[in-house]
C-alpha cells in the first residue's frame, strides 16, 4: 500500500478513504484490464463483415486492439496479463467469467471464420485462439515501444499469425527427429550434502513455477522437499541464491537441448524439419524434459531487474540461435522473406512460452484433451502454414494459387 500511494503522490493512510485493501484495489485493477479490452474486442467482433478480404483486415483489427491495451494505453490491462498466472484460485474467481467472456468474443469471430471457410478446419478455433492470445500476451516481455509502433508490430503479428512462416501450400516436416530432450550433463551427486542440494533446487523450481518469485520463501522450498527450512542454510546462504542456480539451470538446458537437437541436421538443411524439431525440443524442455526450464519462463517477467541481468547473455545466446535457425531457413527460401528474423523468432517464442499459462499435458488421455506430441504437432503447423485455410481460393487475385489467403504471394 505505500508503494501505490508514493506512486499516486498521496500520503498513505490517504489510501483508506478510498479502498478497504490492497486486494481491493488489485480486483479492481484486474477488472478493469480486461473489461475495458473486452468492450473494444466486442464491438469490433458485433460489427465484422464476412468476406475473404474483411476477415483479414477484421482479424488485423482485432489484433492492434489488443496489443494497443496490452502494451500502450492501459496499464489496467499489462497488470492483468503480467500477474493473472501467478495469483490464488481464491483471487483469481471473480474475474474468470469475464476472462471467459472475452475469449468467446474471439471465439465467435473464429467460428464465425471457420464457417465461412477462411480458417483452416484441421484444428480447432479454440487451438487456434488460445496460439493467437498467447502470442500477444507474451509480447510484455519483450515489446519495446521506442523501437516500432504498436501498429507496425500488430501487421507483422498478424502476417505471421495468418499465414505463417511457410511460403509454400504445405510445410515439409517429413524430415522432424524426435530425439527425447535430456538436460544438460552435470556431474552426478556423489555426496549425500551434494544429493540433498540438488533436491533442493528441484523443490524450488517446482515452487518457483507454480507461485512466481514473491510468493517463493524458504519455508515453502523446504516443505517442497520433505525437510526444516533452517536445514536448507547448510546448503544455501538465500532464496535469491536458490533462486539464481534454477533460473541458470532452466536456461542452460534450453539452449543445450535445442541445440542439440538442431545440430543432427546436416547441409543442405532441411529446414521446415529443423525448425519444427527445435520447436519440438523447446516444447518437450517447456513440460517435461526440465522443471528448471518451465520455472524460469514461468516467473521470468515478475524477476526483480537485478535476476533478470544477470541471465540476459544466456537468454540472448539462446535468441541467436534461433535467428541462425531461421535466417538460414530464410536465406534458403523455406520461409518468407517479408517478415523480419528478430520480430519472427520473438512472436513465435512468446506463442510456445505462454502455452505454460494454459497447456496441461497431464490430462493427456481425457476426452478434449491433447497428448504433448500432438499439441506440439498442432503449434508446428500453425507456425509454419498459419490459421488460414489454406486450399481456399483467393477472392482478390492478390494472392497465387498456392496460397489460400489473400495478400500472401510465393517467393519464386
Amino acid at each position: 500500500m505505500r508503494d501505490i500511494a508514493q506512486e499516486a503522490g498521496i500520503e498513505a493512510g490517504s489510501i483508506y478513504y478510498h479502498f478497504q485493501s490492497k486486494d481491493q484495489i488489485l480486483s479492481e485493477v484486474l477488472d478493469l484490464g480486461v473489461r475495458q479490452l473486452y468492450q473494444a474486442v466486442s464491438e469490433i467482433v458485433r460489427s465484422a463483415p464476412t468476406s475473404s478480404e474483411d476477415f483479414r483486415k477484421t482479424f488485423g483489427l482485432l489484433i492492434e486492439t489488443h496489443l494497443t491495451y496490452l502494451l500502450t494505453d492501459s496499464d489496467f490491462t499489462s497488470a492483468n496479463i503480467r500477474n493473472y498466472p501467478m495469483l490464488s484460485d481464491e483471487t483469481r474467481a471473480p474475474h474468470r467469467e469475464l476472462r471467459a467472456s472475452y475469449a468467446g468474443a474471439w471465439g465467435k469471430f473464429l467460428n464465425d471464420a471457420k464457417r465461412a471457410g477462411h480458417l483452416r478446419s484441421d484444428i480447432s478455433t479454440a487451438v487456434i485462439r488460445q496460439f493467437i492470445l498467447s502470442a500477444m500476451n507474451w509480447t510484455v516481455e519483450w515489446y519495446d515501444v521506442d523501437k516500432y509502433p504498436v501498429r507496425i508490430l500488430a501487421e507483422r503479428m498478424s502476417k505471421l499469425i495468418l499465414d505463417g512462416m511457410c511460403p509454400h501450400r504445405k510445410a515439409d516436416t517429413e524430415g522432424l527427429k524426435l530425439c527425447p530432450a535430456t538436460p544438460a550433463k552435470t556431474p552426478d551427486p556423489d555426496s549425500k550434502a551434494a544429493r540433498t542440494r540438488a533436491e533442493i533446487l528441484k523443490a524450488a523450481a517446482r515452487v518457483l513455477r507454480d507461485n512466481g518469485y514473491k510468493a517463493t520463501t524458504l519455508r515453502k522450498i523446504a516443505e517442497e522437499a520433505g525437510m526444516k527450512a533452517g536445514s536448507v542454510y547448510y546448503h544455501f546462504n538465500s532464496k535469491e541464491a536458490i533462486v539464481d542456480e534454477v533460473l541458470n539451470a532452466g536456461l542452460r538446458d534450453l539452449l543445450s537441448g535445442v541445440e542439440a537437437a538442431v545440430r543432427k541436421f546436416d547441409a543442405p538443411y532441411d529446414h521446415h524439419a529443423k525448425i519444427a524439431t527445435a520447436i519440438w525440443a523447446h516444447l518437450d524442455f517447456l513440460f517435461k524434459a526440465s522443471e528448471f526450464t518451465s520455472a524460469n519462463i514461468r516467473s521470468y517477467g515478475m524477476l526483480p531487474n537485478h535476476f533478470r541481468e544477470r541471465h540476459r547473455g544466456i537468454r540472448h545466446e539462446y535468441g541467436k540461435l534461433w535467428d541462425w535457425i531461421l535466417r538460414e531457413a530464410q536465406d534458403d527460401g523455406a520461409i518468407r522473406s517479408d517478415i523480419k528474423i528478430v520480430p519472427l523468432r520473438q512472436v513465435m517464442l512468446g506463442a510456445l512460452n505462454w502455452t505454460v499459462e494454459w497447456f496441461d499435458p497431464n490430462k493427456a488421455g481425457v476426452e478434449g484433451y491433447l497428448s504433448l506430441p500432438e499439441f506440439s504437432s498442432m503449434l508446428i503447423n500453425l507456425l509454419l502454414e498459419g490459421i488460414c485455410n489454406r486450399e481456399a481460393a483467393p477472392s482478390t487475385g492478390q494472392g497465387s494459387p498456392e496460397s489460400g489467403c489473400p495478400g500472401q504471394t510465393r517467393r519464386k
